[in-house]
């Protein structure tokens, strides 16, 4: 087993329908980051379970959730007090919620956008190429969004984005930590199921069908893996 303990702060849940096929959050983010590639810690951040220290791990890895973090839940506002005692001390990587929970618990601003639902795979343009990336010049990973970060934290710096998210990614170069809104974690088997648990209720038909269709092409799911391993790699 490798020797870096990457704590994951799960923050929400899969369908109860989709556990059984897809497994949970930290499920997903370990079978693309590999089995073996870290010591992992999973923690039920959205039942209040937060490490005991901010260096109890290397590196925290926050997911997504239904939640948004602009809603008066307890939890949220530990997780975010937890994530302004680490910052500095262990390297950081949040996904959908989790890059908007950084960027709320470091001085940003997080709203439901007025422009709707980010739904199916997005493409992203990559504005600022980062040590552990290669060349790719854009990314394409599964959406499911319709909260975003719309003030950029103090010190952060945007290393991707499209014109419905202009602030998709973000990294903040002295703190050792990145996000991204876009979900390289989603197979997209799982992407397509969420939509369907959603159809009627969250999403209208002809919106779920788009997205649906969406996943019958190629993404870059494995490619933002690596990056991800590379960025926890080298930032420990």
């Amino acid at each position: 087993m490798a020797s870096l303990k990457l704590g994951i702060l799960k923050t929400g849940r899969p369908p109860s329908t989709c556990i059984p096929k897809f497994g949970t959050y930290p499920d997903m983010f370990m079978r693309l980051l590999g089995p073996e590639a870290f010591d992992y810690r999973v923690f039920a951040a959205d039942e209040g379970e937060l490490p005991e220290s901010p260096t109890a791990c290397d590196a925290y890895l926050i997911t997504g959730a239904a939640a948004g973090v602009y809603e008066p839940l307890p939890w949220i506002a530990k997780a975010e007090d937890f994530l302004r005692a680490v910052r500095g001390q262990a390297a950081l990587v949040g996904i959908c919620f989790g890059h908007q929970l950084m960027a709320q618990a470091f001085g940003g601003k997080v709203i439901k956008s007025p422009k709707g639902w980010g739904l199916g795979e997005q493409d992203y343009r990559v504005l600022k190429r980062e040590p552990w990336m290669d060349a790719a010049a854009s990314i394409r990973l599964p959406g499911s969004h319709q909260d975003q970060v719309v003030e950029l934290p103090p010190g952060a710096e945007v290393w991707a984005a499209n014109a419905l998210t202009p602030m998709g990614a973000l990294s903040w170069p002295a703190e050792r930590a990145i996000s991204l809104q876009l979900h390289p974690e989603f197979e997209p088997a799982y992407a397509s199921a969420l939509i369907e648990n959603r159809r009627g209720t969250l999403y209208a038909e002809d919106q779920a069908d788009r997205a649906i269709e969406s996943y019958q092409g190629p993404d870059d799911r494995a490619r933002v893996g690596g990056w991800m391993r590379n960025f926890l790699t080298a930032a420990t």
